[in-house]
């Protein structure tokens, strides 16, 4: 009887090596993919849809997420989500790799959801009606737009990070709720994983700005966190 436990707990223990291993594995291959498609890209007057596609399965859950955490509005962070990769297909020509390819995108959600807070049709949505789309969409626009749709339609990660455990959601609840300036830099430092000069440069801000919103932010959660125990 014991050596049969102690044999399943061999197998339990090679099951999980193997799969820690695999784990390794696939973030090197990922690692690979963005390192390859960063370098191909460079100074490229063009993308092909197999490369769109594996744009949006490297970041498409940071970009979405990205955008809900700025807008707090499932529907808008869709939709934004796609014009951002529209936007990213027809305009990969000004990416020149002095920043990461990531950050490039970021900074395209960022201007995206500013220039769509600007806009008329996003005054119309608060007001009830029918948000449309930002920009007249043309025959091939409209191609990369169902592309980046259903591409998009795994992304949705946001949300299901709040169904986590308790304390999880507390914690995200207590973020969304700081005010803009602070809540966009903690969700880059957290979610996006962006360094402080990184941040800086998507941003447009001072890095000793970045550094004292983010000890501001972090500041304001802790003391909540407090509250609720």
């Amino acid at each position: 009887m014991k050596r049969l436990e102690l044999n399943g707990l061999k197998s339990k223990f090679k099951g999980e090596l193997q799969a820690g291993l695999n784990d390794e594995e696939r973030a090197e291959q990922k690692n690979g993919l963005k390192n390859g498609l960063e370098h191909k890209l460079k100074l490229a007057e063009a993308m092909d849809e197999e490369q769109l596609r594996q744009i949006m399965s490297l970041y498409g859950n940071d970009i979405w997420n990205y955008i809900y955490y700025l807008t707090q509005n499932t529907e808008q962070a869709d939709d934004l989500a796609q014009e951002v990769f529209v936007k990213c297909f027809y305009r990969i020509g000004t990416y020149r790799g002095t920043a990461s390819l990531k950050g490039w995108l970021l900074t395209i959600a960022r201007n995206t959801v500013f220039s769509y807070r600007k806009s008329r049709f996003f005054r119309t949505g608060l007001w009830g009606g029918e948000v449309q789309s930002l920009t007249p969409a043309g025959p091939k626009q409209q191609g990369a737009q169902a592309e980046a749709g259903r591409l998009l339609g795994t992304t949705r990660s946001a949300e299901m990070e709040y169904m986590g455990n308790q304390q999880t959601k507390d914690i995200w609840s207590i973020i969304m709720k700081l005010p803009d300036k602070l809540r966009e830099v903690l969700v880059l430092d957290l979610k996006a994983e962006l360094s402080i000069n990184e941040i800086a440069g998507l941003t447009g801000l001072p890095p000793g700005t970045v550094k004292s919103r983010l000890h501001r932010a972090r500041r304001k959660v802790q003391d909540k966190i407090r509250g609720l125990q």
